[in-house]
C-alpha cells in the first residue's frame, strides 16, 4: 500500500439526538399545507388593493358604496331556518343546507345601484381558501357574473338589499365565514371579520341534486329530524327495546361533529362527499387506531368510565369528547351505532340504527361458523373458537353511489364498532345493501364482511380421534335470523330482513350465494343426512332471579325406537356469544318410541346462574347428543335473555314551553341482596339535558325516589328516558311520554 493511500478507519456512531422529535410536515412538497381543519381560519384583508398601494396609504372612499350592517336572518322562526329544516338546532348561527337558496340582508350607506355598484358575498372555509378547491366562493348578484354558487337580488328597500344565495349541491359541508365585498377603482373593501356572520352548510336530503337526496318525506322526517330513537336488542324471538336520545340538535353537538372530522385530519375538500365522510367517520367513532370518540369495553369492568348500558343519549358523549380531546369510556355496538347516528343526522345524512339478530363476526368472509363436537356428540370447547353475537347494531345511511353501477345507491351499511380492519383501519362501509342482497360483494366498501354477518352457515363438526372432522349438521338459517329498525313516524319495529337477503331456500337465494362464491366466499357444500330425532327447545320469558324449567322435546320421526345420550350445557354468555362460565351440565339418556315424542325437563335454579351473570343477562343453552342406534348427531341452541326489573318514570301533567316541570324516577330492589354503586341517568329530547344521580347502596327490598325539575325548550311530543346501572345489575330502563304545548 502506498504511503499516500488513505487507510479507512471506522468512526464512532454519531450521538443520539436529544430533545423532542420535530413534527414532520408537508413543507417542501406542497406550496401550502393540506387544509384539514374547519376550525383553522385565515385573515381576509378589510381592504384589498388593486396593485401596490400608494405612498399616502388608503385613498378616500367616501363616494363609494359602504356596508353598514349585515343581517344573516338566522332566528329559528325566520325563513332561512324554516325553509332549510334547521330550526331545531340550538345555535345562534345561521344553519342552512346545500343546493337550496337562503337569504341575507345587507344595509348600505345609500341605495344600491345595480348598474354602477359591484358587490359580492364571499364564503371561505379552512385556513387556506382557494377558488379552485371550492374553499373560497365569491357569489355575485348578477347573471353575467356567476360562480359555482348562484346569487341574485330578491328584494331592495331603501338602502337595504336582500340577496339570495344557493350553494352548489355538492359543496363542502362545514362552517363558513362570510364577508360582504364592494369593488372600488382602488381595490376591494369588505366587512371585517365578525363571528356572528359565520354559517354552517349541511347535506340536503330535500334537494334532488344532492347525493343524499331521499325522496320520501316520512323517511326524511324519521331519519334526519327525529331525535328520539329505539334500538332493538335481546334475541330474535324475545326482542327488547332501549330508548336513545340522539340529540343531534342540542347545543354544541354540530361543532363536536365537525371536530371529529378535524381530529381525523380529513381534508376540507373531501367533506362534501358523503361516501368519504361516512367512511372516515366510521373509523373515528371508535378509538382503536386514531384516538376516536369511544373506547370499547366488553369485559364487564367499567371502573374507569361509564358502563355502556348506562348511557341514555349521545349528547354527553360527543360534548365530552370535543371538550377533553380524549376517547370517552365505554361503548359496545349499540352505543357506537347510536352516536354514529347522531353524527350522520346532525350533518344532514339520512340514517337509522339497524339490529341484526344472530350476527356472525370475524369469520373472514368464509360464510362458516364452526362448532366442534367430540365422537360422543358433546361440544369441544377447547376447539370451538367461533362465536355468533346474539345481536349486533350498525347504521344505514342513504346516499347515491356514483362509484358503483346504477341500482346500488340508496341504503348503505356503515359500522363504527371495531371488528376487523379495512384498508388498515378499524372501520366498515359504506356497503350497498342492494349489493349485499344480490351477492355483488366485489363492490366497495367491506361488502363481503357484511354479507357474511347475515348469511353465514353454522356447521357442526364431529371430530374423530384421528383428528379428522366430519360435518354432521349444517344450519343455514340461524345467522341473520331477523334484521330490525324503527318504523318511521311510529314507536313500532320494522322488519327489513328482506332488504338484506331473499327468503331462505328460494331460487333467488341460491343464485345470490353462487354469485358470492364467485367473489371468494366459501360455503359448506355438504348436506349431512338429517337425524331421525328432532330436538325442540321452548321459547321462554324469565325474569332475573327466577327459577324456571327448560323443557326439551325429542321427536322421533323414524319407525324404530331411538336412544339418545344427551349433553345439556347451560352457560352465562356475553351478548357477543362469548362464554363466561358454565353453570349447568346434565347428561341424561332419553328413549323415544317410533313416531313418538318425549319431554325431558331440566330445572334451572337462579342460585346457580346469578353469581355469574354479566350485563345483558343472557343464558345460552346448547343441547347435543348421539343416537346410539344410528350414530346420528342431534343438536339445538337457545338464548334465554333474562328480563330485568323496570324503572318507573313519571312526569307532571302536560307542560308548556319555558314553564318548569317535574320528572320522578322510582325503583324497588327486587332482590334479597344489596345493590352497590348505583348510577341513575335521565334525559329527554328538547326538554332535559343529561342528568345523573349516585346511590352508594340500595338494600334488598328497599325503594328509591329521585325527582328532577326541568324547563322544556320547545313544543311537541317527546319522552323522558332513564337508566339504572350498577355492577350487580345492568340494563334497567324506564321512560315516560311527555306532551309540551307552545
Amino acid at each position: 500500500m502506498s504511503d499516500r493511500e488513505a487507510t479507512a478507519t471506522p468512526s464512532p456512531a454519531p450521538p443520539a439526538p436529544t430533545g423532542p422529535r420535530p413534527k414532520v410536515t408537508n413543507r417542501g412538497r406542497f406550496t401550502v399545507p393540506i387544509d384539514s381543519s374547519n376550525s383553522d381560519t385565515t385573515d381576509v384583508p378589510e381592504f384589498e388593493y388593486f396593485g401596490v398601494p400608494g405612498p399616502r396609504g388608503r385613498p378616500p372612499l367616501t363616494e363609494y358604496l359602504d356596508i353598514w350592517d349585515v343581517d344573516m336572518m338566522k332566528s329559528p322562526d325566520e325563513s332561512n331556518k324554516m325553509d332549510h329544516h334547521t330550526m331545531l338546532y340550538n345555535s345562534d348561527y345561521l344553519i342552512v343546507r346545500r343546493g337550496q337558496e337562503f337569504q341575507v340582508k345587507i344595509a348600505f350607506n345609500r341605495p344600491y345601484k345595480p348598474a354602477e355598484d359591484k358587490i359580492a358575498l364571499e364564503f371561505v372555509i379552512g385556513s387556506s381558501p382557494q377558488y379552485s378547491k371550492g374553499t373560497y366562493i365569491p357569489v355575485f348578484p348578477t347573471k353575467d357574473r356567476q360562480s359555482p354558487w348562484e346569487g341574485r337580488i330578491t328584494n331592495t328597500s331603501d338602502n337595504v338589499v336582500t340577496m339570495g344565495i344557493t350553494p352548489s349541491a355538492n359543496c363542502i359541508v362545514g362552517k363558513y365565514h362570510m364577508y360582504v365585498a364592494v369593488a372600488t377603482p382602488h381595490g376591494i373593501r369588505r366587512t371585517r371579520r365578525d363571528n356572528s356572520r359565520d354559517l354552517y352548510i349541511l347535506f340536503n336530503p330535500w334537494v334532488s341534486a344532492d347525493d343524499v337526496f331521499l325522496d320520501n318525506e316520512k323517511e326524511r322526517e324519521e331519519c334526519v329530524m327525529t331525535e328520539m330513537g329505539i334500538i332493538y336488542h335481546g334475541s330474535h324471538d324475545d326482542v327488547a327495546e332501549r330508548d336513545w336520545n340522539y340529540g343531534q340538535f342540542n347545543y354544541g353537538v354540530l361543532d363536536a361533529c365537525l371536530y371529529i372530522m378535524d381530529r381525523a385530519e380529513m381534508p376540507i375538500t373531501n367533506r362534501g362527499d358523503p361516501i368519504k365522510v361516512t367512511r372516515k367517520a366510521s373509523a373515528m367513532l371508535n378509538s382503536r387506531d386514531d384516538d376516536g370518540v369511544l373506547e370499547g369495553n366488553w369485559t364487564g369492568d367499567y371502573t374507569y368510565g361509564v358502563a355502556p348500558t348506562s348511557w341514555t343519549g349521545s349528547t354527553e358523549i360527543l360534548l365530552t369528547y370535543a371538550r377533553s380531546k380524549t376517547p370517552v369510556c365505554y361503548a359496545q355496538c349499540w352505543v357506537y351505532a347510536a352516536v354514529f347516528n347522531t353524527f350522520l343526522r346532525c350533518l344532514g345524512i339520512p340514517s337509522r340504527v339497524v339490529t341484526n339478530f344472530f350476527s356472525a363476526h370475524d369469520n373472514d368472509g368464509n360464510l362458516k361458523t364452526d362448532i366442534i363436537l367430540d365422537e360422543n356428540g358433546r361440544i369441544d370447547r377447547n376447539r370451538t373458537r367461533d362465536s355468533i353475537w346474539n345481536y349486533h347494531c350498525w347504521n344505514e345511511c342513504y346516499m347515491a353511489r356514483p362509484d358503483l353501477p346504477p341500482g346500488f345507491g340508496g341504503w348503505q351499511v356503515v359500522d363504527a364498532t371495531p371488528q376487523e380492519t379495512s384498508d388498515g383501519m378499524y372501520r366498515c362501509g359504506p356497503a350497498s345493501v342492494q349489493a349485499i342482497k344480490h351477492g355483488q360483494i366485489c363492490f366497495p366498501f367491506d361488502a363481503p364482511f357484511v354479507f357474511a354477518e347475515v348469511n353465514s352457515d353454522v356447521v357442526f363438526y364431529c371430530r374423530r380421534k384421528d383428528g379428522t372432522m366430519e360435518p354432521v349438521k349444517v344450519n343455514r338459517t340461524h345467522v341473520g335470523r331477523k334484521v330490525l329498525t324503527k318504523t318511521p313516524g311510529d314507536v313500532t319495529r320494522r322488519d327489513i330482513t328482506d332488504q338484506y337477503k331473499f327468503s331462505e331456500g328460494s331460487t333467488e337465494e341460491r343464485t345470490v350465494l353462487e354469485k358470492a362464491e364467485e367473489f371468494g366466499c366459501k360455503r359448506e357444500k355438504s348436506s349431512p343426512v338429517l337425524a331421525d330425532v328432532d330436538l325442540v327447545l321452548p321459547n321462554l320469558e324469565v325474569s332475573v332471579g327466577n327459577d324456571f324449567e327448560l323443557d326439551l322435546e325429542f321427536i322421533n320421526r323414524s319407525n324404530q325406537r331411538c336412544t339418545v345420550e344427551v349433553y345439556i350445557s347451560g352457560n352465562v354468555v356475553y351478548y357477543t356469544g362469548v362464554t363466561r362460565s358454565e353453570f349447568l351440565f346434565r347428561n341424561p339418556t332419553v328413549t323415544v318410541g317410533p313416531q313418538k315424542s318425549v319431554k325431558e325437563v331440566v330445572m334451572v335454579e337462579s342460585k346457580n346462574y346469578l353469581k355469574y351473570l354479566v350485563e345483558q343477562a343472557n343464558l345460552h343453552f346448547i343441547v347435543t347428543g348421539k343416537i346410539k342406534e344410528t350414530g346420528q348427531i342431534v343438536t339445538a341452541m337457545k338464548i334465554v335473555a333474562l328480563h330485568n326489573p323496570k324503572l318507573i318514570v313519571k312526569v307532571s301533567a302536560e307542560g308548556r314551553v319555558s314553564e318548569e316541570m317535574m320528572a320522578t324516577v322510582e325503583f324497588t330492589n327486587p332482590f334479597s341482596f344489596n345493590l352497590e354503586g348505583v348510577y341513575i341517568r335521565m334525559e329527554g329530547p328538547g326538554i332535559m339535558l343529561p342528568k345523573y344521580k349516585y346511590y352508594s347502596l340500595i338494600t334488598g327490598g328497599s325503594s328509591l325516589v329521585w325527582t328532577e325539575f326541568f324547563t322544556p325548550q320547545r313544543a311537541g311530543e317527546t319522552r323522558v328516558i332513564a337508566t339504572l346501572d350498577c355492577p350487580a345489575l345492568r340494563q334497567v330502563y324506564g321512560q315516560a311520554p311527555v306532551t309540551i304545548n307552545a
